[in-house]
């Protein structure tokens, strides 16, 4: 999923929109980790994700652990899964990547939160 320069406003504030741990000074280091994309998932939906289960890192082999804890836990609850090379590309911050992983995040946590409650397929 492509995210386009006119989309990219939009995004950005939607995601400055929702309480993070951390400040967001470079959107491709900070979220790199996976610790921020648990905890975007967290605020629309807090029974899919503990984010206590995600540690910050630095290490690349980290960074991939959380985002393919996240990718097998959490995404696939929400209907969709990142590839191996997405996980290693966001770890390793590059450019263009985390938006695009977040355009689907947003996708996929607000259709998420807008199903009604007693809802069999809910999650």
């Amino acid at each position: 999923m492509d995210v386009s320069p006119d989309e990219l406003p939009s995004l950005y504030s939607w995601v400055d929109g929702i309480p993070l741990s951390r400040p967001k000074k470079n959107i491709a280091r900070d979220f790199s980790d996976g610790v921020l994309a648990a905890e975007v998932v967290a605020h629309y939906c807090p029974r899919l994700v503990d984010t206590h289960n995600y540690s910050g890192a630095n290490g690349l082999a980290q960074k991939f652990y959380n985002w393919n804890t996240l990718n097998n836990k959490v995404f696939r609850r929400l209907n969709f899964t990142l590839t191996k090379e997405d996980m290693e590309a966001v770890a390793s911050s590059e450019p263009h990547t985390i938006e695009r992983i977040l355009k689907l995040m947003k996708y996929k946590v607000l259709d998420a939160a807008t199903i009604p409650p007693g809802n069999p397929h809910q999650v």
